[in-house]
């Protein structure tokens, strides 16, 4: 049997389903239904050059890669790769022909730097760096039992301090853009990030199909947005948060605490029956308060980069 690799086709359900089928497989910790591959495959940038690309055999989809440009990114150049397969069908050459792929692509679109997520497992480092990818930082998966696990008590608000949710904002988040912006620049990684256009961010992340504006949870101080907590939802059971962080003039009052502990709360009233999120290993005040929770790592990923000559 032969392994091919093709486009993924958003509107055919079963590539849609077979890329979602992998990922809850290889990546059992993501939050992740086909609406969101859907949206991620037809509404990004244009500038990100984005390629979902799967991996087939006899018929069955067993490899996935998300591929494009950091356009976000304040240095060109930046492109990405995150290539997964499922555990079952490795060493079938999946891996390699989705990488190459991708390489080609990326290279032809102008990128000078690849950074890719490798699983930190002996079998996946090894193939990194087979590939030219030399290993960088390291990120974890954490996750909190939210059905069976006790949640910190609810904290009383301090005075000019008021609890509300990004539903709120739905006549105009531009304030919580302006605040997700700020908190984004001062997030550890290896590429930087910054969100300066503002109807790109409402394609990307306001209107995204998981974002859960009802859970995402707003902390304002005497009326200004100071710190927020970004839920997404698969809309059954799994609960995430994607970014939590506080406004530069209001860091080190807990507030970002406050937000994230107010949306675990609401997430498990509504039944929600696990948390997921993710931490980079440097991110040391953000890995206490997860601990503070109850998180717990239930995997690391390593970050991988091979300059293009």
């Amino acid at each position: 049997m032969t392994v091919s690799v093709r486009d993924l086709r958003p509107e055919v359900r079963a590539d849609v389903e077979g890329f979602v089928g992998v990922w809850h497989r290889a990546l059992p910790y993501l939050v992740v239904t086909p609406e969101a591959v859907v949206h991620g495959a037809t509404r990004a940038h244009p500038d990100a050059h984005a390629r979902p690309l799967l991996a087939e055999e006899n018929g069955e989809i067993i490899g996935t890669a998300q591929v494009g440009i950091a356009h976000d990114s304040p240095e060109p150049g930046q492109g990405f790769v995150n290539v997964y397969v499922h555990p079952e069908r490795t060493r079938r050459g999946a891996g390699a022909l989705l990488l190459r792929t991708a390489e080609e692509h990326l290279a032809a679109v102008g990128a000078t730097a690849l950074f890719a997520w490798v699983l930190d497992e002996p079998g996946n480092r090894a193939f990194a760096e087979r590939h030219g990818y030399r290993a960088s930082r390291c990120a974890h998966f954490l996750r909190l039992d939210l059905a069976n696990g006790t949640l910190p008590p609810l904290q009383a608000l301090p005075p000019g301090v008021e609890l509300r949710t990004a539903a709120d904002f739905a006549d105009d988040p531009r304030p919580l853009f302006e605040l997700d912006a700020e908190t984004t620049l001062d997030e550890p990684g290896d590429v930087d990030t910054e969100f300066t256009d503002y109807e790109a961010w409402l394609e990307e992340t306001w209107r995204h199909p998981l974002i859960s504006h009802e859970l995402t949870s707003v902390v304002l101080v005497d009326g200004r947005p100071a710190a927020f907590s970004a839920a997404r939802t698969d809309g059954a059971t799994r609960y995430g948060t994607t970014m939590t962080g506080s406004a530069r003039a209001f860091r080190g009052r807990g507030l970002a605490k406050l937000a994230k502990n107010d949306s675990l709360h609401r997430a498990r009233a509504a039944g929600y029956k696990e948390a997921f999120t993710g931490n980079d290993a440097g991110n040391g005040p953000m890995l206490a308060i997860n601990k503070w929770f109850g998180y717990e790592v239930c995997a690391t990923e390593v970050r991988h980069v091979r300059e293009l000559g």
